[in-house]
């Protein structure tokens, strides 16, 4: 039998994946220290900067991040021009979500 996870073990693997993927699509990476915040990871790459919001994929709907159905975006994440990157736990894969303005 595979052991459950704490919904807060399963988000803060998500953002250590997060991060080692971003480094291996060649950004550097600035975690937030804090646990709350609009904003998990800092991206740049290119001189470029992301604002990233780790989200974790829904297992029975693997295309659609975890509140992304019903919530997306905040007010300041959309001000801000925060970017969600999807996290699926059991295969650990990443992806960057498209948004509608």
């Amino acid at each position: 039998m595979k052991p459950k996870h704490e919904p807060n073990r399963v988000g803060d693997m998500a953002e250590h994946y997060a991060i080692t993927w971003l480094w291996d699509q060649g950004y550097e990476v600035f975690k937030n220290c804090g646990c709350t915040g609009a904003i998990d990871i800092v991206a740049i790459k290119n001189g470029e900067v992301t604002l990233i919001d780790v989200k974790t994929m829904h297992q029975k709907e693997p295309s659609r991040p975890k509140h992304f159905s019903t919530k997306g975006r905040t007010k300041e994440q959309k001000n801000k021009g925060v970017v969600f990157l999807g996290y699926h736990p059991k295969t650990r894969k990443l992806r960057f979500i498209r948004h509608i303005k």
